[in-house]
């Protein structure tokens, strides 16, 4: 049998405090969190009273609280960067893992930089078709900003008609492709979106998968999505943009060169 290797007290114990912090913030029960994270409450009690869960589980803990995973992992496994390896910074005299300034994604996010990555952060006009009424165009706002306390862009969605279905997620930016990820993920759903990346004009430009309701269960559904850059007090028409409107055909058009120069494809069957 391998000797067991002890875990040093105080770093499981920060970890634990980040979790218990996070679930406070959020108003989450224990078992709201389990449901969140798509685990078992006896995990998230057994996580909570310090004992070893799986990778996975501390990940999707991680994701629904808006943790820092590897941060949080390397805690709770009693590992901690060294001094020499990278960009860290110390503090009350501990290495942590933390790129200083809080200026780095992690690497499974595309290790981007906060300074080469700066301008994308703003305010989007975001446009896309109505699932259920044709010809009508949703019209919302959705911010980009830098997240020191998770070290990535995040995004957040506001004036959308539907308003308790407005999505908050992280962005994805591959080093060797010309499209960038929007991500949300809530409950074990997840909702992605593929645009190119930001162009001369502000404009970026690709597909939102997600899932629609159709009478009595939801459905993937697949359609054109534009992000463009505006001012956030800029005077311009949010909610459903209906044919007839005086915003409908410029909306329309942006959306029709989405497939018409080649920034996305759908293939029929």
């Amino acid at each position: 049998m391998k000797p067991t290797v002890p875990i040093p007290v105080d770093q499981r114990a920060r970890a634990l405090a980040q979790i218990r912090t996070a679930m406070i913030e959020k108003k989450m029960t224990q078992a709201q969190l389990a449901d969140a994270a798509d685990c078992h409450e006896k995990t998230v009690q057994n996580m909570l009273g310090g004992r070893s869960v799986r990778d996975q589980t501390l990940f999707d803990v991680c994701m629904v609280l808006g943790l820092d995973y590897e941060e949080l992992k390397d805690h709770w496994h009693g590992s901690v960067a060294q001094a020499g390896n990278g960009p860290y910074e110390t503090r009350d005299g501990a290495t942590e893992r933390r790129p200083v300034g809080g200026a780095v994604a992690p690497l499974y996010m595309g290790a981007y930089t906060k300074d080469a990555v700066d301008h994308y952060m703003g305010s989007y006009l975001t446009l896309r078709s109505d699932f259920t009424a044709p010809g009508t165009i949703v019209a919302y706002r959705t911010e980009i900003t830098w997240d020191a306390d998770w070290p990535s862009l995040l995004f957040q969605e506001a004036n959308r008609p539907d308003a308790p279905y407005s999505h908050r997620g992280r962005i994805y930016v591959p080093a060797s492709s010309m499209f960038i990820h929007l991500v949300s993920l809530t409950k074990g759903a997840m909702r992605m979106i593929v645009v190119s990346q930001l162009d001369r004009d502000g404009l970026m430009r690709g597909l939102i998968t997600t899932l629609n309701k159709q009478r009595a269960t939801y459905v993937p559904v697949a359609t054109p999505i534009v992000y463009a850059k505006r001012d956030a007090t800029a005077d311009q028409p949010y909610g459903l943009i209906a044919p007839g409107h005086a915003a409908h055909a410029g909306y329309q058009a942006l959306l029709t060169q989405t497939l018409n120069e080649g920034y996305a494809r759908l293939v029929p069957p």
